[in-house]
């Protein structure tokens, strides 16, 4: 049995991200995504300039001879993958919310967009190891399921990886799918495997981060913790030389990152967990529609 507490919270969840989508995002994700393939619509009279390979010999000949084409529409209908990290680092937050709480959020709000078009969503939950795989399917009680298991799974691994995950999203989703990549990225070894999914599918790196995270305070001695490995750094902040470098090194480690997925053909979406998450989403949509 799903606790009460889980419940009223998936049922506040719903709330909010239906009517985010209806408000912000409904167009604005249909417009964002292509479909894959085509798919046939209705039979026409031939006008000038109509691809000849595009008749319809039979409707032609019950025609009395006056040639028909195909029309053929893109397949709009979509499988949308949430691809969740749940590892440890996800319970960090200096703001109102931990990354995994805002992480919730924001697979609540893609999910409900896809169902809102009459999309697939599906969602894979990985630590160290893959935990969690709910198969694509349609509807809000199928969208329900992916928010209570977001919010009522306990992970039984503490590290990241996101190489598995993939690996793991090759080999169970054969058709070309929409793959949100929602985790904070603090993992190495990944490239090789999100290239392979990139070929197949359309890959977004959602990466969501805490600002405590990119710079230290000054604050004098400070224990560190690996929440992952549980390997502990003493850190003196009150030099601005060690806040300095340890600013530099983050930030050149979300460059890395981000020129990475560049070269990969994959989109990034940076989330502030302390800030607005909906705003980022909202500004990757209209880029989207613009491309295409």
């Amino acid at each position: 049995m799903v606790p009460r507490e889980i419940l009223d919270k998936v049922h506040r969840i719903e709330i909010q991200a239906r009517r985010l989508v209806s408000d912000l995002f409904a167009g604005e994700y249909h417009s964002a995504f292509k479909g894959h393939g085509m798919q046939f619509a209705e039979v026409r009279e031939y006008q000038p300039g109509d691809d000849v390979r595009t008749i319809d010999w039979n409707v032609t000949a019950r025609a009395g001879g006056k040639p028909f084409v195909k029309v053929f529409d893109e397949e709009r209908e979509l499988t949308v993958l949430l691809v969740v990290d749940a590892s440890a680092s996800g319970a960090f937050g200096s703001g109102p919310r931990m990354k995994g709480e805002v992480s919730v959020e924001i697979s609540a709000l893609l999910a409900f967009s896809a169902i809102r078009n009459n999309d697939r969503a599906g969602l894979l939950i990985f630590t160290d190891d893959v935990e969690v795989f709910v198969p694509p399917k349609k509807g809000r009680r199928h969208v329900l399921r992916v928010i209570r298991e977001l919010l009522y799974h306990r992970p039984r691994g503490r590290g990241t990886s996101i190489a598995a995950a993939l690996e793991t999203l090759d080999r169970v989703i054969a058709r070309h799918a929409v793959v949100f990549v929602i985790s904070d990225f603090l993992d190495t070894g990944y490239e090789r495997a999100m290239q392979r999914a990139a070929r197949r599918h359309d890959v977004i790196a959602v990466t969501v981060e805490d600002p405590r995270e990119l710079e230290l305070p000054d604050v004098g001695f400070v224990t560190f913790q690996d929440a992952e490995t549980g390997e502990q750094v003493i850190l003196d902040s009150g030099h601005a030389e060690a806040r300095e470098r340890f600013a530099d090194m983050r930030c050149q480690a979300a460059l890395q990152r981000s020129h990475a997925f560049r070269r990969l053909g994959v989109d990034e979406i940076r989330i502030d967990a302390t800030g607005d998450h909906v705003e980022p989403l909202a500004r990757f949509f209209q880029s989207r529609m613009s491309r295409n």
